[in-house]
């Protein structure tokens, strides 16, 4: 059993095809800014705020005038007037040119209240990309602790194998002395078989961790690393010395998904006075230029009607030109009621935007709430924690020295062995429990992630 276990252990190592000592080490902080440059998430998310930027853009284009030119080209079949006021079967080519513009002087104020929802939905967007890297790094800061904490409680595992051997080679002495039953070395070597698995156990939850951390750093595996292991202090076990209500205060003022809720909410407003706009008339300015030319325009040479010539391009163009301007003042009379049900629409809206946006803080004064009361909890565990290891450390010290002497069984001396660690272990987990509970807190109140 103890040779396969070896061999298994062997092959998680060599598996990620780097040895550990050729492998890179990545601080929390070069975690998270490679998935910045590189998730799927985020950079879609940046898409929509190019396309944002492009519809406000336009929006500020449409204050400019159009121009519009169009070019004829037709051939002509059949009987036509002449220049001798007779008509013949002739064909005829001829070409024709417009050029046209328009502006809007004014409708209703549309155009800049277009123009201020197309700049609220640009800001809205730009949040919505801040709450996708703001959920990023909170999900790389959980797996790079959770790595951590696996790779620590490896190291409980490892050291409990370490005391077991130990063990192992004192009891064979006390066997051979014949002081203890050879069936207390038996059951030594059986738990020594247990604690080798859980190292095993440990050793592949580390590997999950590091996947799931690949994953979502979009890594694949052939470019995996280490992480950088950071010098955690001492933590303090003072109670949390900020209440959620002051958190929640704070983060009503900077959580992007409560500040995109805010500019939804404006940016509707801005489409209800589009949607009013379209009571008021709608006053344009326009200008045109036509020309044209006919191969089939002929006039008399030297005032002879019987000579004739088609008259020069030039002088087509010359006499044909046609050029105008002028103001149209477009009066809504009635439209089937449509600007009636615009405005009632876009005042729907509104309410749809005001309820998502009390919706967002409901939901954000929950987390909070609940992101507190696990802090505290946490900060609870782990000063009980810390006093039930030093209770099991004192108990295995006494039951390690009876048993040494044969005045316990290897039952007994096992069972407080396994508290320890147990203990141990529930120390580890409440230590970093409690330290992202309160990087969380931080992170409401604004303060970035570090380690």
């Amino acid at each position: 059993m103890k040779r396969y276990t070896n061999i298994l252990m062997l092959l998680i190592l060599i598996i990620p095809g780097k040895s550990v000592l050729a492998q890179e080490a990545w601080s929390l902080q070069q975690c998270i800014n490679y998935a910045l440059e590189n998730n799927i998430q985020i950079k879609q998310q940046s898409v929509a705020v190019d396309y944002q930027e492009n519809q406000l853009n336009q929006a500020r284009y449409d204050r400019l005038p159009n121009l519009n030119g169009q070019l004829a080209n037709n051939y002509n079949f059949g009987r036509s007037l002449t220049y001798q006021n007779t008509y013949e079967n002739t064909n005829s080519t001829s070409l024709s040119g417009y050029l046209g513009t328009e502006v809007t002087l004014w409708n209703g104020f549309t155009l800049q209240n277009v123009i201020r929802q197309r700049e609220l939905d640009l800001k809205a967007t730009l949040q919505d990309l801040q709450k996708a890297k703001d959920d990023l790094v909170l999900g790389i800061a959980a797996m790079y602790l959770e790595i951590l904490f696996a790779e620590e409680l490896n190291m409980i595992d490892q050291s409990q194998v370490d005391v077991t051997r130990q063990q192992i080679e004192k009891t064979k002495q006390l066997v051979d002395a014949g002081r203890v039953a050879r069936g207390n070395l038996l059951e030594i070597e059986a738990q020594l078989a247990n604690e080798e698995l859980q190292v095993v156990n440990s050793q592949n939850r580390i590997q999950l961790a590091y996947l799931n951390l690949y994953q979502l750093l979009e890594l694949p595996m052939a470019q995996s690393f280490k992480v950088e292991k950071p010098l955690i202090p001492d933590l303090n076990t003072t109670p949390v010395n900020y209440n959620s209500l002051e958190i929640f205060r704070n983060a009503m003022q900077t959580r992007p998904e409560i500040l995109a809720s805010q500019l939804r909410v404006e940016s509707a407003h801005s489409q209800l006075e589009q949607a009013k706009g379209a009571q008021f008339p709608r006053l344009t300015f326009g200008a045109n230029y036509y020309n044209n030319y006919n191969d089939n325009y002929f006039r008399a040479i030297d005032n002879d009607p019987t000579k004739s010539e088609v008259i020069p391009l030039k002088d087509q163009l010359t006499n044909n030109k046609r050029y105008g301007f002028g103001l149209t003042l477009n009066i809504p009379i009635f439209n089937r009621l449509q600007v009636r049900t615009g405005i009632s629409n876009a005042q729907l809206q509104i309410n749809d935007y005001e309820f998502r946006l009390q919706t967002s803080r409901n939901t954000l004064q929950k987390e909070i709430e609940q992101a507190y009361t696990n802090a505290v909890a946490a900060l609870k565990r782990y000063v009980s924690s810390e006093k039930a290891v030093d209770s099991s450390e004192e108990a295995f010290r006494y039951t390690e020295e009876k048993f040494n002497v044969g005045m316990v069984t290897t039952v007994e001396y096992n069972q407080i062995k396994n508290n320890l660690t147990a203990a141990r272990s529930q120390l580890l987990q409440a230590r970093y429990e409690y330290i992202f509970r309160t990087k969380i807190l931080d992170f409401y109140n604004g303060i970035p992630i570090t380690l």
